[in-house]
């Protein structure tokens, strides 16, 4: 029987960690049939000579909750190899929801996320109300890459218990089995496991905190007992790890795991202002799992970097009221006020926190602000910094980022590192890609729209830390392939072996390379979002059906919602 496919004569980097080697690979009916030499040709072929041939990508960190709704080409992630994606991270989404409180959700999104208000209110019509029903929308829309969701926690405190969850007031018994119950019952329709924050950074830009701050053991261990019921579905946390310490956070964690038996991914980032922190809690999380305990952490191959400029959605003088005056300007005119002498002087002189509606103002620092050159630099010296440049010009760093803010008539951008940039370098990546237990993640594919473009992570895995680096290619693949399969229970993809789901990518590794962010304008009510691309990938293939050729969608639209089963 001939195959639908061959992609021919490429270095097969099966996604096992496993070296290379030179081989064909068959398709058919959605699923890879044969790998070998000589195979028998194919009813399309790719010649794949001199490329690595690739399982497609697996990201369990993503928010495209809303963009899956109206979009069927979920970019980013889709233009850097991704085929599957997690969503529903970080304890946000838009299920269940009881009639008239779509707001609540979608202010919270907003800020959490940054995807603005008129966005989701014109993308979303809110067909559902329970998390099944959610999921069955979701199912209808055929897309380029397959998509999971995780059910969130502030959805699900929102519906049960209304304004007091608002209001951070803890949960009742009858609440928490409530909770508990729409959770199994999320699980078992389909959803991948149970989200939540307790991370001070997530607020609503009116700056209410997300409704799961505060969440106590008794409420996260009796939810998570829905999963242990169903016996399925993994736990996701965010959490500051700041009260009192952080084993006193984790050893929560652990104990919540411990209770349910379900496994556990949270966020692990080296913060600036607790810049050893990450290693107390690698350690933790790498003795858990060392005595049988399932908690993995999840952590950026970069540092987590702020796009600030006129055309995004915040800048260093976004608060200030001279600034909000003239933000309603197109990028053009609003660099041509500030060039204004007298406008330059007013915003100088304002405060820039006062005004500012970005809760993560305040942990920028010009020390970690940097130009942001064309190909994008994401490893910039320390002398490079804003601070840096003050100080040798005998200029403040006000006045060196407003200056750049107006390079490139306003199009331009300053790089701000929030995290795992500490130390100036990628030492803390470095690390914790030595460790078996950790993850590679956290781009956030789908959210932040208009500052953060981290939805390239996986190719600045291959470029940057393969490439220039040296790392082995075939253990960066097996990172972002069986390992995160792996992690989210999708026992069916990430590998390349017969019987297996036909999710492939074929990449030109020399060429491999990420382009410079723009800013574009394609969301509903003409919201405006950054999109980044890579040049290097000569195909990514879905179910079989080739989706994308050379970073441009070739029309085929065969990914699916994911339901879970393990």
């Amino acid at each position: 029987m001939q195959a639908d496919l061959v992609i021919r004569g490429g270095t097969i980097v099966d996604g096992t960690g496993a070296p290379g080697f030179t081989a064909d690979l068959a398709v058919k009916d959605g699923r890879i049939a044969e790998i070998g030499p000589h195979l028998s040709r194919g009813a399309q072929e790719i010649d794949a000579t001199g490329r690595l041939v690739t399982p497609g990508f697996v990201d369990i960190h993503t928010h495209y909750d809303g963009q899956a709704v109206w979009d069927s080409h979920l970019a980013p992630s889709a233009l850097h190899g991704v085929t599957t994606a997690v969503m529903g991270n970080c304890g946000v989404g838009f299920a269940p929801v009881h009639p008239g409180q779509e707001m609540k959700l979608i202010e919270l999104m907003e800020g959490v996320e940054d995807i603005p208000a008129p966005v989701l209110s014109q993308g979303l019509d809110f067909k559902w109300e329970s998390f099944a029903e959610y999921l069955a929308v979701l199912e209808a829309k055929p897309r380029d890459i397959d998509i999971c969701a995780l059910v969130p926690h502030a959805a699900v405190r929102v519906y049960v218990m209304g304004e007091r969850a608002l209001a951070l007031e803890s949960a009742n018994q009858g609440d928490i089995a409530e909770m508990r119950r729409l959770v199994a019952e999320a699980v078992e329709a389909g959803a991948f496991g149970f989200s939540t924050s307790r991370t001070i950074s997530h607020k609503t830009l009116k700056g209410d905190f997300t409704p799961t701050l505060r969440a106590q053991e008794e409420e996260l261990a009796g939810i998570a007992d829905g999963l242990r019921r169903v016996g399925k579905g993994f736990l996701e946390f965010v959490s500051d790890f700041n009260q009192p310490d952080p084993a006193t956070e984790f050893g929560l964690i652990r104990r919540v795991v411990e209770r349910s038996g379900r496994p556990a991914v949270f966020t692990l980032t080296a913060r600036h202002d607790r810049t050893e922190h990450w290693k107390e809690l690698l350690a933790l999380s790498n003795r858990a799992a060392s005595e049988g305990v399932p908690i993995r952490p999840v952590f950026p191959p970069r540092p987590i970097g702020i796009l600030m400029g006129l055309s995004g959605s915040q800048n260093p003088f976004s608060g200030t009221p001279s600034y909000k005056a003239i933000a309603h300007l197109p990028v053009a005119q609003r660099a041509a006020a500030m060039r204004d002498p007298a406008v330059r002087a007013r915003i100088l002189s304002e405060d820039r926190f006062a005004g500012s509606n970005f809760p993560l103002i305040a942990r920028l620092s010009f020390e970690r602000m940097f130009p942001f050159g064309d190909p994008p630099d994401y490893t910039p010296p320390k002398e490079s910094s804003i601070a840096a440049q003050a100080a040798r010009s005998g200029r403040t760093p006000e006045e060196i980022a407003y200056d750049m803010l107006l390079e490139d008539e306003g199009q331009g951008f300053i790089f701000c590192a929030l995290t795992n940039y500490a130390y100036y370098d990628l030492s803390p990546s470095e690390e914790l890609l030595r460790h078996r237990n950790t993850i590679v993640g956290l781009s956030d594919g789908g959210a932040h729209v208009g500052f953060i473009s981290d939805g390239s992570f996986p190719s600045f895995v291959l470029a940057y830390w393969g490439k220039q680096r040296g790392l082995a290619v075939e253990e960066l693949v097996r990172r972002q392939t069986s390992d995160t399969a792996s992690a989210a229970g999708l026992p069916d993809r990430g590998r390349l072996a017969p019987g297996l789901r036909a999710d492939i990518n074929v990449i030109d590794y020399e060429a491999l390379a990420l382009e410079m962010p723009r800013m574009i304008q394609d969301l509903p009510a003409g919201g405006r979002r950054l999109m980044q691309r890579a040049r290097g990938y000569d195909a990514t293939i879905v179910a079989g059906e080739v989706t994308y050729r050379h970073g441009e969608a070739t029309g085929a639209l065969p990914g699916r919602l994911v339901r879970c089963t393990h």
